[in-house]
């Protein structure tokens, strides 16, 4: 009589099982993700029946809600989905980079990064520029404050630990220049980059989603090639270079593409906080740390959370369209200190 070679390697067993949860949850959270896109479309200031709405996408020019579903809620809809995605994938990143569970693009100061360049942007060069060059102000500014962070941790080699510190001294004093200078700006600049600060995907256009998308289809394979390594580096540094890690390769690729998702989203939504803390949480729970799953399941979850985010700011309290920023940040700031209160009691 033979024996299976899966009971004689419940290794193998239990990654199959794992494999086979990846591929339903994946699935599931697809599935809800389209099915969250069409009551979005449907939903608004002028609500539609679902027939008119697959109407308008199949046949356009026979459509007369044409002008709603294709110009103005399916670009922003889409713009919510890529910008959580965005979000969730660097912050589980950084999460694996930091090995800490609060890290965040928020955490380490990319946002502020790049908030403070898109407010110095609208206070001192929208006069003279055109707006339509502030996502690039934003892209600049998250550059430069991942290059402060890696610069001042730098003591042979970065450390972590070093990372989290400089980046939270880094958030706060990018914030303070941000709060001086809307003080100092115009009411006009003050109002707009109060309202980009909070986070709003109000009046996304097509160009807006045309220039998000190329920056996951480059980062987000970037990233999943690195998967091993992000793996090895979990189980210490001390062990990931005795297993042939190059670790301030992998750490400066994935600082990058990390880098590169999160001031993408700030640029084109503003300054959207605590997706990329929770949804890697939240995927963790269900997947595992696994980084290659970890990945499309903090995505698919950012996602989710931003474009439910943005359906609360439109339908709500209407006739006002409130900044997705708030409802994201009523639910992140208690998740966050449920997290911190996590983290201490495990300590002690």
């Amino acid at each position: 009589m033979t024996t299976s070679p899966l009971l004689k390697h419940p290794t193998n067993l239990m990654g199959i099982l794992q494999l086979r949860r990846s591929w339903a949850v994946n699935g599931l959270l697809s599935l809800s993700l389209l099915a969250s896109i069409g009551l979005s479309l449907c939903l608004g200031s002028f609500p539609t029946p679902l027939g008119e709405v697959l109407h308008a996408l199949a046949a356009p020019r026979q459509s007369d809600i044409a002008f709603i579903i294709w110009e103005l809620r399916l670009p922003r809809i889409l713009l919510a989905v890529l910008v959580g995605a965005a979000l969730a994938i660097a912050g589980a990143i950084l999460q694996g980079i930091v090995r800490n569970p609060l890290a965040s693009p928020d955490v380490i100061g990319i946002t502020s990064g790049a908030a403070m360049a898109a407010v110095m942007f609208l206070a001192l060069l929208s006069p003279q520029l055109s707006i339509s060059w502030l996502p690039l102000a934003a892209l600049c500014g998250a550059l430069f404050a991942a290059l402060l962070v890696f610069l001042l941790a730098w003591k042979d080699g970065v450390s972590p630990t070093r990372m989290v510190l400089v980046g939270i001294g880094l958030a706060a004093a990018m914030g303070a220049v941000t709060t001086l200078l809307i003080v100092i700006s115009d009411d006009t600049a003050a109002m707009v980059a109060y309202v980009w600060l909070t986070g709003s995907l109000y009046a996304a256009q097509w160009q807006d989603v045309m220039g998000m998308l190329p920056w996951l289809l480059v980062a987000v394979p970037l990233c999943l090639s690195y998967a091993r390594h992000m793996d090895t580096m979990a189980l210490g540094d001390s062990v990931a270079q005795g297993l042939g890690v190059s670790l301030l390769r992998s750490r400066l690729v994935l600082m990058a593409c990390s880098v590169a998702l999160a001031g993408a989203a700030v640029a084109f939504a503003g300054g959207l906080s605590f997706v990329g803390l929770m949804a890697p949480h939240m995927a963790a729970k269900l997947v595992g740390r696994q980084f290659a799953r970890l990945v499309p399941v903090s995505g698919l979850i950012g996602a989710l959370i931003v474009l439910y985010a943005d359906l609360l700011g439109r339908v709500a309290f209407l006739p006002k369209d409130l900044p997705a920023g708030v409802f994201v940040s009523g639910i992140g700031a208690p998740f966050f200190v449920y997290l911190l209160h996590r983290t201490r009691h495990r300590r002690d």
